[in-house]
């Protein structure tokens, strides 16, 4: 509508200060023509414009003038209050939107209003304490150290090692599932840290390096890129009964492709996962209803697991020391990050596009099945 792209010229005046129809034009994709005749248009209409022939010159508004105009538009203003409120728990953003919901237009407000107040954001997960969505205590520190550009110090924390600290120059900030990282280059590459493994941050005064060229979403597609891959270093064949595959397919999500039904109802899949370790203690879960058919190491890994347990759980309970573990299945201190979890996986604090970060110890050799919430 000629009305909307009116508005759309008079904001990107106001914005710019001073344009040229060129750059109307390729802004609001319209033809050169389109956008003198609506800049003359505006004119008329007696909004203060004027044109500046010459070099170095263009349409302004004169004397720099203003107006209360937000460009708003009903759909435009409800998905700004529903896009914000996984944040609304920040009290900068709450008082934010009480002066945003008295800026726009009267006939909008009752709307804008309402689309505040019409979502409920739960940071807690079913099976945690902690709150995921809030970032863990240093994200406001993180988030902005990302705004003022200066080079800070992150003490960080995980499986492998207690204390860690290093040096970096924030990037950005990325939200992923409800999870906060912070992405920085350390001289080396880009690092992403799990806000809610950071154990602290301080400011060093210096100000932050940017590469040349940086583009946060680019970064972040590689990061994502190379944890996908490691997710998916490993496959493992199996046979799954008809109530094992809605489980599996609610942990392993694309991970998990489903065949052919052989003659004995099973269905055949194919699993993907970082490591035959990982995949064959999420397999675990699903019991006596998934069968892994390949690789033979995977297959072999399962049984020993299965006689270790019955083992342990054959006798009357209490009735004695478990049986001794057997080392060559899931070795105690030499499990790594690399074969834990899809979550540690994408939680990792360096995913190098080009350098394979060393491999980290966890304590914990076994990854517990996490169904669907009933």
């Amino acid at each position: 509508m000629k009305a909307d792209r009116l508005v759309a010229t008079l904001l990107f005046l106001q914005a710019r200060g001073r344009v040229t129809v060129r750059q109307v034009a390729e802004e609001l994709e319209i033809s050169e023509r389109t956008a003198r005749r609506d800049l003359e248009a505006l004119s008329a209409a007696g909004v203060p414009v004027y044109s500046q022939r010459g070099r170095g010159g263009g349409w302004s508004l004169v004397g720099g003038a203003r107006t209360d105009l937000t460009g708003f538009t009903q759909r435009e203003i409800g998905a700004l209050f529903l896009a914000a409120g996984p944040l609304s728990a920040s009290p900068e953003l709450r008082a934010a939107l009480r002066k945003l919901v008295q800026a726009v237009p009267a006939p909008m407000r009752t709307h804008a209003e309402a689309a505040s107040k019409a979502l409920v954001v739960d940071g807690l997960d079913w099976s945690r304490a902690a709150v995921r969505a809030a970032g863990g205590p240093h994200h406001h520190a993180l988030e902005q150290a990302v705004l003022d550009r200066v080079r800070i110090t992150v003490g960080y924390a995980d499986e492998a090692a207690p204390r860690q600290e290093w040096t970096v120059d924030p990037l950005g900030l990325v939200c992923k599932a409800g999870r906060w990282y912070t992405v920085a280059a350390d001289g080396e590459g880009l690092r992403s840290f799990l806000h809610t493994r950071v154990t602290s941050v301080t400011v060093t005064g210096e100000p932050a390096r940017r590469p040349e060229g940086f583009d946060l979403a680019e970064a972040w597609q590689e990061l994502a890129a190379e944890a996908e891959r490691r997710l998916r270093a490993t496959t493992v064949r199996a046979a799954a009964g008809p109530a094992a595959v809605p489980g599996l397919r609610e942990l392993l999500g694309d991970r998990l492709r489903t065949g052919e039904l052989r003659p004995d109802g099973r269905c055949e899949i194919e699993a993907d996962g970082p490591s035959v370790e990982i995949l064959v203690a999420q397999l675990a879960g699903a019991g006596a209803d998934v069968e892994v058919l390949e690789p033979p190491e995977a297959r072999a890994r399962l049984a020993r697991l299965g006689q270790e347990l019955a083992a342990a759980h054959g006798g009357a309970p209490g009735g004695g020391p478990p049986a001794p573990r057997n080392e060559s299945y899931f070795p105690l201190g030499t499990y790594y990050v690399e074969d834990a979890s899809v979550d540690d996986v994408t939680e990792r604090n360096t995913v190098r596009p080009s350098r394979r970060r060393p491999r980290q110890r966890l304590s914990t050799p076994y990854v517990p099945y996490r169904g669907a919430v009933s």
